[in-house]
């Protein structure tokens, strides 16, 4: 495989990154470079700044207000971001619900809501997981009876990322119950002003608000509200899974995390004297994580260059999640006692719990309690070796 990027790319790339240096909003990259939580309209401008450049539709073909870049090219844009310290792009409408919308949405569809995500004014929420229906999703039971010219719905759905913020979700409904669980599901928008919706916020171990869970109580929604075809959902809704799992490598994020890990460990001192990294059992662990985030960045590469089919993705997502959590883990080890410092959620700005803890201690310890999460969302590390394993059988 042929990984030097072409002189256009090459192009592409100084463009990219002059514009996260120069034009970008500095005030967000100073805000995630001191562990300040960014609030909804931290997130507008960040994107609005994005589609000025008309850069915020990274997976949308141009006719319908995207980039229309390659695959390289996205991941040369979600480098140079991660680089630059700015605002990652909310993925449930961009990344997520965009390209369904495209592919199998109708016109009017494409005309009533596209626009609305590309200039920020409709955030989208993910109606996936249910209380008992996670790592089974095909068991999901949140009902969608047609009445007229509406579905009634009725359920639950549950670790809803950014439902308070959301004006829309998008959810897998049980529309049927047939032999196979799968064919009786199908693919709703919702429009989360509607009656009979109820979001009930769920606090993390880290002590943020993102996730919720999502009541239905005879929610009326229109027919043409559906994608596609009824009990085609679970169709399309594995489309989008590919799409959000191949999302998750973060490389440039990663590559920055090591980076600031390496410039810590220079200037704590060593045992021996010099510093941290002299210490070879140290150095080992931090060249042995250099070499995974290399890897990870050939096996996304490959992935983007050679396509990829559902185990290609799923051995992707667990190299992803196990990444992660290991640069999480080594944040810990290096600011050691520090690290166990956590600001209260009740009190506005994280400084204010700080006092004389380091802002790089608190920012190791969030990292670390949220990355694991990571094990779970987006499919758990189990379900992935399954399908693995289901591949690797035929």
């Amino acid at each position: 495989m042929d990984i030097e990027l072409s002189s256009h790319d090459k192009q592409f790339q100084q463009d990219v990154r002059h514009f996260f240096d120069q034009e970008y909003p500095s005030e967000i990259k100073d805000k995630i470079r001191l562990g300040k939580r960014l609030s909804k309209d931290d997130h507008i401008i960040s994107q609005r700044a994005l589609q000025k450049k008309k850069w915020l539709g990274i997976s949308w073909p141009k006719e319908h207000g995207g980039t229309g870049w390659s695959d390289i090219q996205r991941y040369i844009f979600e480098m140079e971001l991660e680089k630059a310290g700015a605002a990652n792009i909310i993925p449930m409408g961009i990344v997520y619900i965009g390209p369904i919308l495209v592919a199998f949405g109708s016109v009017e569809q494409q005309c009533r809501w596209l626009p609305k995500i590309l200039d920020s004014s409709h955030f989208w929420a993910q109606g996936y997981s249910e209380p008992e229906s996670g790592s089974d999703l095909a068991s999901l039971s949140l009902s969608a009876v047609e009445q007229g010219e509406h579905y009634v719905l009725n359920g639950n759905k549950i670790w809803t990322t950014l439902a308070h913020w959301a004006d829309w979700i998008f959810c897998l409904v049980r529309t049927s119950k047939n032999e196979r669980k799968s064919d009786g599901i199908t693919f709703l928008c919702v429009d989360m002003r509607s009656p009979g919706i109820t979001v009930h916020p769920i606090i993390t171990m880290n002590g943020i608000h993102e996730l919720n869970r999502v009541t239905f109580e005879n929610v009326q929604v229109p027919l043409i509200n559906r994608i596609g075809d009824e009990g085609k959902g679970w169709y399309y809704a594995n489309v989008l899974l590919g799409n959000e799992r191949l999302s998750y490598a973060h490389v440039g994020k990663k590559k920055n995390d090591m980076r600031k890990l390496r410039e810590l460990a220079q200037a704590i001192p060593g045992d021996g004297g010099g510093n941290l990294l002299d210490n070879p059992l140290f150095a080992a662990r931090m060249a042995k994580l250099d070499i995974q985030v290399d890897v990870l960045e050939i096996s996304v590469l490959r992935a983007l260059c050679n396509g990829h089919d559902a185990a290609a993705i799923s051995a992707l997502k667990i190299q992803c999640t196990e990444c992660a959590q290991a640069i999480t883990e080594l944040g810990l080890a290096i600011h050691g006692a520090s690290a166990s410092v956590f600001p209260d959620q009740n009190i506005p700005t994280w400084s204010a719990s700080l006092m004389d803890t380091p802002i790089s201690s608190v920012i190791a310890a969030d990292a670390y309690l949220f990355e694991r999460a990571q094990s779970i969302y987006g499919g758990t590390s189990e379900i992935q070796k399954g399908i693995i394993w289901k591949h690797m059988s035929r």
